[in-house]
């Protein structure tokens, strides 16, 4: 059963949400326009306001599914952190489009969201006050997913949820890189 739930957590962050949103606004492929991604901030910047935020919201409420369809399953703790990270690679290779996807950033908020809740509250502000501040994803989630461990270990959350997440945002990471090499190689 534990695959299973896994396998949907993978189908559930492979809805491609900016790629719907991009058709149905503009009746472009988000993945064409823009920075070229599927994730929240291409949809904000190149559908709008009202679409970006959307999109960011779903996002992350795949993620946060995924989590909480697992413990509603009754799966063991590990089989709860591997259905997280399957929806955030869902969400990067989703099979529905070619696997050409986003880069998990709101998926893994969601994740976090729900596994860390009372952290990331406490990071909420000060992040989106730097969002505003800088007018960039970039700075924001870089204080957020670096802040977060300290103010985890702060909070007494597990060793193994701090190390999930250093994890997941670190998988966000080594996406973001890939894409921006493989564009850079693609544009050269």
């Amino acid at each position: 059963m534990p695959w299973l739930i896994i396998v949907l957590s993978y189908f559930i962050g492979a809805i491609p949400t900016g790629y719907i949103a991009g058709h149905m606004v503009r009746g472009v492929d988000i993945r064409r326009v823009g920075d070229e991604n599927m994730g929240a901030a291409n949809a904000y910047r190149e559908l709008g306001p009202r679409a970006g935020i959307l999109v960011g919201l779903i996002d992350a409420a795949k993620g946060a599914a995924a989590v909480l369809i697992a413990q509603a399953a009754g799966l063991f703790h590990l089989a709860v952190l591997a259905c997280g990270i399957a929806s955030v690679i869902g969400h990067n290779l989703p099979v529905f489009i070619g696997f050409r996807g986003g880069r998990g950033v709101s998926t893994t908020i969601g994740i976090l969201l729900v596994l860390v809740t009372k952290p990331m509250l406490i990071l909420a502000i000060p992040t989106f006050l730097i969002l505003i501040w800088k007018k960039s994803t970039t700075p924001a989630c870089a204080f957020l997913f670096i802040a977060l461990p300290l103010v985890s270990w702060w909070q007494g959350v597990s060793g193994l949820l701090i190390g999930y997440g250093i994890a997941l945002p670190t998988l966000v990471g080594v996406t973001h890189y890939f894409r921006v090499k493989q564009k850079v190689a693609h544009h050269a």
